[in-house]
């Protein structure tokens, strides 16, 4: 698996990550039970709920880098493929103008 490929795959997985901790920070804390309004399970709740919410942003920041990196690598080629061909194309054109100096 090249590099680019292996990075496509883990930035499809964090997506995938990013909507598993979104179901997290929906759940909702009182369901209405016994055991809803105890202190500690109050406090264990918003802080997953917390938690989730701030490692959720924390994967979309560093999908964004990734990507971002990746599209300007591809730029980066391709305006290097297009100098190459430019400066192929302007050294052909210099050469067949130079030899038509000397027939």
């Amino acid at each position: 698996m090249e590099t680019k490929e292996a990075k496509l795959s883990i930035i499809q997985a964090g997506r995938t990550a990013v909507e598993e901790l979104i179901k997290v920070a929906r759940e909702p804390i009182v369901t209405g039970g016994e055991d809803d309004v105890s202190a500690d399970r109050l406090k264990n709740a918003a802080a997953t709920k917390k938690l989730a919410i701030f490692d959720a942003f924390e994967i979309l920041n560093r999908i964004n880098e990734e990507e971002n990196m990746l599209n300007n690598v591809e730029k980066v080629e391709h305006q290097k493929r297009c100098s190459l061909v430019l400066l192929k194309t302007g050294l052909r054109s210099n050469v067949r103008t130079d030899a038509s100096k000397y027939s």
